[in-house]
């Protein structure tokens, strides 16, 4: 999602092992009076969050835009997007269905054998790592979705803090502590300190934003554990948008000028910007895309260690021999600075060419022109694995060539006539995919299964009514969705 950050400053005298141990130690202590709270005093907690936010949103954008340099209306509106999050949490976790409550009375008669009592649901892991994102101080942050829908599962989190943004985290945190149980919420910084949370026997799951190297090896550290444990790491992705012949002819320049503004969207650093726009040879829409791309002034990035590594991989694709420079702007002695640029290639070049395919972090994309529905699909079927894929067609004509382009396209989320940039906060947004854009394809990390990953399941055969938690009850003091023998739910 972003390149990787700069070594940080050591932990002062304490090394990054026990900076890790102590804050997962005050997650462990706070784990069961966390879990134990009633929905409705969970779900208070994240709306508190959200208030807290709200009261001190002019400091926190302040403190933010002086870190990261995204802009304050773009800052102002992150916040309120953080603080919907914590609300749309808070109103799962008053409905209950997250618990995804499952009852099977007794059936003495059932065949082949009687079958005992079994009340299944899902419980929190325990404490949980969660690792910033650099291009989110907010929504992807320390208040930011891994976060509320771990709280929301009733999970404490320990939150690596990012080093693009480091006073805005512990400002976040002071904040938040004064709404929170003792040890719901800690945050630590360095990236060594990051590794020993990985690695900490107390941490039982992790939440990632970041590139896909620093994503791997902190996924390759989780699955060597003695006791491997989840990672849940959103990655890179390339977002492919295709444009087909019809909607080329009738509406090729709107989608120019609004292709350009979502791939230079916050200077190109969003992990859902499209790196690849597919084309029909002979468009005839060059002219526009120069012109559009051109308009566009360079503007600082979040920080020197993007600058770097954007111009790195710009340049390694610009020198490819399959590729044409559409257009460049020039480098800025600012190593803060980006660069706008619009590249070109073919759908057989990309084939050739596997290494085309890799994500240039910053706002930089491909263009590939195809020459029939056959070239088009064959290359789609290379594509690696993606966060989104958008398909811009003309109904009803393009209904055939449509299913089959979303046949063909690997990605967790498809848009039709739109744009990836921008990741709606609603219950049924699926923000995950195939890899390299995810470790677990299976889960999100914005919506609202987004809670799943930070839980469990527990089945209880034959337990004593007194026994069971309150969901599996029979009185289901907690009122909460039920569902019996299979049926659907009612409480």
């Amino acid at each position: 999602m972003s390149a990787p950050a700069p070594a940080p400053s050591p932990d002062g005298a304490s090394s990054p092992a026990r900076t890790a141990a102590r804050a997962t130690a005050r997650a462990r202590t706070a784990a069961p009076e966390l879990a134990a709270l009633s929905l409705p005093a969970r779900a208070e907690l994240l709306r508190a969050l959200a208030r807290t936010l709200g009261e001190n949103a002019r400091h926190l954008a302040d403190v933010a835009e002086n870190e990261t340099r995204l802009g304050a209306e773009r800052l102002r509106g992150e916040i309120r997007r953080t603080q919907t999050q914590l609300r749309m949490f808070a109103d799962i976790v008053e409905a209950g269905a997250f618990l995804d409550v499952m009852i099977d009375p007794p059936d003495p008669a059932a065949e082949p054998a009687p079958r005992p009592d079994i009340r299944r649901m899902l419980v929190p892991l325990g404490p949980v790592a969660v690792f910033s994102a650099s291009n989110f101080p907010f929504a992807f942050s320390v208040l930011g979705g891994d976060t509320a829908s771990a709280l929301a599962a009733g999970c404490p989190v320990v939150v690596k803090a990012h080093e693009g943004h480091p006073g805005l985290s512990d400002l976040s945190h002071e904040l938040a502590a004064a709404v929170l149980p003792a040890g719901a919420l800690t945050v630590v910084h360095g990236r060594e300190t990051g590794r020993a949370l990985v690695t900490d026997p107390d941490i039982r799951a992790v939440g990632f934003t970041g590139s896909t190297s620093g994503g791997r090896a902190l996924f390759d550290l989780a699955g060597s554990r003695p006791d491997p444990i989840p990672f849940y790491g959103e990655l890179g992705s390339l977002n492919p948008v295709v444009v087909t012949p019809g909607a080329c002819a009738e509406r090729g320049a709107d989608i120019v000028s609004e292709y350009i503004a979502s791939v230079t969207l916050s200077q190109g650093q969003f992990c859902t910007k499209p790196g690849l726009l597919f084309l029909p040879a002979g468009h005839g829409l060059e002219g526009q895309l120069r012109r559009a791309i051109a308009a566009v002034p360079p503007g600082p990035l979040l920080g020197a260690w993007i600058g770097t590594a954007y111009h790195a991989t710009l340049g390694q694709l610009v020198a490819h021999p399959a590729v044409h420079a559409m257009h460049l702007t020039p480098r800025q002695d600012d190593p803060r600075a980006s660069a706008p640029a619009l590249l070109t290639t073919t759908a057989e070049a990309v084939r050739a060419h596997p290494d085309l395919l890799r994500e240039c972090f910053g706002p930089a994309s491909l263009v590939v022109t195809y020459t029939s529905t056959d070239d088009l699909l064959d290359t789609l079927h290379t594509l690696p694995g993606g966060l989104t894929a958008t398909i811009h067609g003309q109904e009803p004509q393009d209904g055939t060539l449509a299913r089959r382009l979303s046949a063909a396209l690997s990605a967790g989320r498809l848009i039709w006539n739109g744009w990836p940039t921008g990741v709606a906060v609603t219950p049924a947004m699926h923000h995950g995919g195939p890899w390299p854009s995810t470790t677990s394809p299976l889960h999100t990390s914005v919506g609202g299964t987004a809670v799943a990953r930070w839980m469990r399941p527990v089945a209880y055969q034959n337990m004593p009514e007194a026994l069971l938690p309150e969901p599996l009850r029979r009185m289901n003091p907690w009122n909460v969705p039920q569902r019996v023998n299979g049926g659907s739910e009612g409480r």
